[in-house]
């Protein structure tokens, strides 16, 4: 009987033992995968995770450049703005000076007869052009005050800052002569006192704006804007 077993289950025995072996393959290739590299079909999503990553990275350096450049702006308006109160203030005093102890005196000789300090009052604009137009200048004067304000926004150029500065120091300084002085609001006269021979007089806040329009000029010439930006014609 056992010998009849033996030989009726042997016929069995490969076809258990190739079950085995292919479940033994198919766990070790589950294996495999769970161990190894993913399939082909999953390498997308990394891709894409690798660009999102890129963009991130981009966005992120425009975000510094801007906010470098931000400070930068800043820093020229405070330029401008430190420009503009210099020229207002060393006009102010001087203008205060030149009142209260040479107004109603003999001119003042400072390099002979070719320079001179003389005090008169100007009712005209600069170098004494234009007496009867004393309203419309003023008007001038407060619409360039406001032009430069709405300009400070875009400035990102150093020598922009300094040439506006000159300019709305000088026109403030004037502005005020015009609003404060007599004979009246919008009509006041200012005072000049800086007399060159063979010239108009004028004061320190036509000195800048004169050398704050010139710097303009020259740098309109050579192309620069007040962003900073360099173009050629």
């Amino acid at each position: 009987m056992a010998e009849a077993e033996r030989i009726i289950g042997t016929p069995d025995i490969p076809e258990a033992a190739g079950a085995e072996s292919e479940q033994s393959a198919s766990g070790s290739d589950e294996a495999a995968g769970q161990d190894g590299q993913a399939p082909k079909g999953e390498q997308a999503p990394k891709s894409e995770q690798v660009s999102s990553a890129d963009a991130q990275v981009s966005s992120s350096d425009e975000q510094a450049s801007s906010d470098e450049s931000k400070p930068k702006g800043k820093r020229k308006i405070l330029v401008l703005f430190a420009v503009a109160v210099f020229a207002y203030a060393l006009d102010l005093v001087s203008k205060t000076i030149v009142v209260a102890k040479l107004e109603h005196h003999e001119p003042i000789d400072i390099i002979g007869d070719w320079l001179r300090f003389n005090a008169i009052r100007n009712a005209g604009a600069a170098f004494g052009i234009g007496e009867a137009f004393t309203v419309i200048f003023t008007c001038i004067a407060a619409a360039v005050i406001v032009v430069i304000a709405r300009l400070a926004r875009k400035l990102y150029s150093l020598p922009w800052a300094i040439a506006l500065g000159m300019l709305l120091g000088g026109a403030l300084g004037n502005l005020t002569d015009r609003i404060f002085r007599a004979p009246g609001v919008f009509e006041g006269a200012v005072v000049d006192f800086i007399a060159p021979k063979g010239f108009a007089v004028f004061n320190l806040a036509d000195s800048a704006i004169v050398c704050g329009g010139f710097l303009i000029v020259i740098l309109s010439f050579r192309g620069l804007d007040p962003d900073g930006t360099v173009h050629k014609d």
